[in-house]
């Protein structure tokens, strides 16, 4: 089922979900330069024609978008702010872009085609965060378009289990895993909340493939295709679980908590001298799910919990941001020998933990409480 707005209720609607005024008051005052010294660098990365790449010029669309949201998380919007500019050439590159059959991207180039699902999810966040702010009528009007087409792209590249593969599920054969489902969940529920048509069906079945995906011990496993799951709970894939399940408005329910639990368990938190090999990945949304529960909501989920079992936003920022400040390049990138960071980049390990360091901004609603 697909519920339609006309366009001058969407265009009333994303008005009212406007970012709000960045609070950089809310942000302890010691990484307000780790912060600015990031954005700084980030910005010096981006190339001139608006895009942000990988290693070897790798996942362009992916760290487009999340370069963008960075920036998005600073304050800055297409309109005004330090990094407007850098917001807009990045929309623009973006939009250029975006084919007819509603994927942005290009299958076609070799650095982006082999796991172009990414870089349409991402993309699709990075543009239903700014369709809101767009003043220009027909600009708006094609943001708009380029969004439904979008999300009715991601229906089709489903696989019939309710989640996606690198590629869409008919030039995948069906394959599906984790972290692309979780990508295109939260790139959905953003644009839904832009007022943008989505498929009704879309999030309903990913939320149901996340919950066929998770084992006894409240894990999430890396894939059911090929008749099944892997058995093995991936501690990355529970952590952006949760995120996806506070995004589709699961704040109580069963399975959060048996994702949080077993986040509990199996997560190690920087600084603590352990790491996995997709740290970023990982707190990037688990940040997203602590600032969420904020520092009373997890002691309200679970009432039984001991203070020293309690999961609070306050001693996770002070932990996780002291190993940003301590990690941080002079140059104001981070990279680190992780998996991810190897194969990606820079650019990468960067725009994520600089979204994390700015939540406490609250400037886009897809991260707000």
């Amino acid at each position: 089922m697909r519920v339609r707005f006309p366009l001058l209720g969407v265009l009333a609607l994303t008005l009212l979900l406007v970012p709000s005024r960045a609070r950089a008051d809310e942000i302890p005052k010691e990484y307000h330069e780790t912060i600015n010294k990031g954005l700084r660098w980030l910005a010096r990365e981006q190339h001139k024609d608006g895009h942000w790449e990988g290693i070897s010029g790798q996942y362009a669309v992916s760290m487009t978008a999340l370069g963008g949201m960075a920036m998005l998380c600073e304050g800055s919007t297409i309109r005004e702010g330090k990094y407007r500019d850098n917001i807009r050439r990045a929309a623009n590159w973006l939009m250029d872009r975006c084919q007819p059959n509603g994927l942005i991207g290009n299958p076609s180039n070799q650095a982006e085609g082999g796991r172009y699902m990414y870089g349409h999810g991402f993309g699709m966040l990075f543009l239903a965060s700014i369709v809101g702010e767009e003043e220009n009528v027909r600009r708006r009007e094609r943001l708009v378009q380029i969004l439904e087409k979008a999300a009715k792209y991601s229906r089709d590249a489903q696989t019939n289990r309710g989640g996606w593969g690198y590629v869409s599920a008919k030039d995948g054969s069906n394959f599906d895993e984790g972290s692309v489902t979780i990508t295109q969940v939260q790139a959905l529920r953003a644009a839904r909340n832009a007022g943008i048509i989505v498929p009704g069906e879309a999030i309903k079945d990913a939320i149901k493939y996340l919950r066929d995906s998770t084992n006894e011990q409240g894990g999430v496993m890396y894939s059911l295709a090929f008749g099944g799951g892997r058995g093995e709970g991936r501690p990355a894939l529970t952590a952006a679980a949760i995120a996806c399940g506070f995004n589709a408005g699961e704040y109580q329910g069963d399975l959060v908590k048996k994702w949080l639990k077993n986040c509990q368990l199996t997560l190690s938190i920087p600084g603590d001298g352990r790491r996995m090999g997709h740290d970023e990945y990982t707190h990037y949304y688990y940040a997203q799910v602590v600032y969420v529960l904020g520092d009373d909501r997890f002691k309200k989920l679970f009432p039984d919990a001991k203070d020293d079992e309690t999961l609070t936003w306050t001693k996770y920022r002070k932990s996780v941001f002291e190993e940003f400040k301590r990690t941080q390049a002079e140059d104001g990138s981070w990279s680190h020998d992780s998996w991810t960071a190897r194969m990606v980049g820079p650019v990468y390990v960067t725009a994520c933990y600089l979204t994390i360091l700015q939540l406490d901004r609250a400037a886009l609603p897809i991260y707000q409480r």
